[in-house]
């Protein structure tokens, strides 16, 4: 007998916007993904109004999935994959995202990897929005902040419904739609930013906040509604949300951090989390909204449309934990980062998160407790350097180690009671980082011959976590060994 249940989902994770590349082909119109610069660690990625000649934008060739899609599905076909999770490029669907007719050559190109999948038995698990809705809605509508846009992605949505009714079963409507409460509002919610910011700061302002939750409104109506109709169109299909999982724990037992924690996981996970499978807006809320002089459009139509929308399964990224703390002076002496304080009893990888595969288990069981739906954990991942050796071989057990700890605590969770029906860790062939927009932060199982110089191939090699995951798949997660 086996700890995980019969027909986990196993498999791994990619998005469009990351891992697609022809960003101009065929008809594709230019998303929000488009205008980020790349960047590191340490210098934040930039927007830029229109692409500008002998710049680096990562998503306009990602690791070229759209001309090496047979390739690569065959190659997690190799691993044993039971589920591919993947994103559809909204561009690809409706260049503009207003467009009156959706673009044939996209619908056909999804149409084809979606195939693809189930010739190999794989079972594709799609992301309707991750990260790059068309730029044309940003600039003439002012992104999610205008109501407008959710009878755009309605349309969108309903158009995925009904073309892969027989392909698609398991649909995520947006991905990580949380981080519209973390930082600012281009990436998620395609707000308008100067040309040459940086739209990644999490230091926003009472009207950044207001414009921010206003946006989010609109996605959770949009959600909501894409939840109904899809449930028309076939009722088989499972709809699920998808949050940015966040662990934060006290530093210290002082009362004042550990409601600044609380706060923090309130504010992080069941802002977004309570509307999306509860329904409707949590208690703490309307306290949050007054101190940030927050006034949101909520009609009753929209409190309706919430209440019935609301998604059959909860999924959610996890990569690391965080610790808060109100004591200044030990947030200094502890190494402050963006999202907390440094934590003495956990190890940091060269890109400053936390490696902690128990808060995967404190957060199973945080969110099962509070919601009592099946859930999947559809990111979990290392941003890793990789080195490939004389042989051409790649030694990432690093990466095994990571991956391991957090799949022994879903071992966990799962005997804690948490109802897990899926595990699909992020990058599964090596794509370029959301955050700092790099090819350098590597996450797969496969390693892709690019570099952030915009050198090399394209050409994929198995590393060694290739192997071990395939053992791990074909032994439902009993076999963890790294030999």
């Amino acid at each position: 007998m086996t700890v995980f249940p019969k027909n986990f989902l196993w498999g791994g994770a990619t998005a469009a916007n990351q891992y697609e590349g022809a960003w101009d082909v065929d008809g594709k119109g230019v998303s929000t993904a488009d205008l980020l610069l790349g960047g590191t660690y340490e210098k934040p990625r930039v927007f830029t109004k229109t692409v500008k000649q002998g710049e680096y934008y990562p998503s306009h060739q990602g690791s070229d999935f759209y001309h090496h899609y047979k390739e690569d599905i065959k190659l997690l076909a190799g691993m044993g994959y039971k589920t591919y999770r993947l994103s559809v490029a909204w561009t690809r669907i409706f260049p503009n995202g207003d467009d009156a007719q959706p673009n044939q050559k996209g619908l056909d190109f999804y149409r084809n990897v979606f195939e693809e999948c189930h010739k190999y038995g794989i079972e594709p698990l799609v992301t309707i929005s991750h990260y790059e809705m068309p730029y044309h809605l940003t600039e003439a509508y002012g992104g999610w902040g205008n109501r407008k846009v959710i009878d755009f992605y309605v349309k969108y949505a309903k158009t995925l419904f009904t073309e892969y009714k027989d392909l698609v079963k398991y649909w995520l409507t947006f991905n990580e739609i949380n981080i519209g409460m973390m930082f600012g509002g281009y990436m998620s919610l395609g707000l308008p930013v100067e040309d040459g910011a940086a739209p990644f700061n999490p230091k926003m302002s009472n009207d950044d906040i207001q414009a921010n939750l206003q946006g989010l409104h609109h996605q959770f109506v949009a959600s909501a509604l894409a939840v109904k109709i899809g449930h028309k169109i076939n009722s088989d299909n499972m709809i699920g949300c998808m949050i940015a999982g966040n662990v934060n724990y006290p530093l210290t037992s002082n009362p004042d951090d550990i409601l600044k924690a609380q706060l923090a996981n309130e504010i992080n996970n069941y802002y977004c989390g309570d509307v999306q499978v509860r329904g409707a807006y949590p208690h703490f809320a309307k306290r949050f909204w007054d101190e940030h002089d927050v006034k949101l459009d909520i009609t009753a139509e929209d409190s309706e449309v919430l209440k019935e929308g609301t998604v059959d399964f909860y999924s959610f990224s996890y990569y690391s934990s965080n610790a808060l703390t109100t004591d200044e002076s030990k947030a200094d002496a502890a190494g402050n980062f963006s999202t907390g304080v440094k934590n003495p009893y956990l190890k940091y990888s060269e890109w400053g998160w936390a490696m902690d595969p128990k808060g995967l288990r404190w957060y199973l069981n945080d969110v099962y407790g509070r919601y009592g739906i099946p859930i999947m954990v559809v990111e979990n991942g290392l941003g890793a350097r990789d080195e490939v050796k004389a042989d051409g071989s790649i030694d990432d057990d690093y990466r095994i180690e990571y991956l391991k700890g957090h799949i022994e605590q879903m071992k966990e969770a799962i005997k804690d009671g948490v109802d897990l029906i899926g595990y699909t860790p992020w990058g599964c062939i090596d794509l370029v980082s959301a955050g700092t927009g790099q090819m350098a932060k590597r996450y797969g199982f496969v390693y892709v011959n690019r570099d952030d110089n915009e050198e090399g191939d394209f050409s994929r090699t198995p590393k060694k976590s290739y192997y071990w995951y395939k053992k791990v798949i074909a032994s439902d997660g009993e076999d963890l060994e790294n030999n």
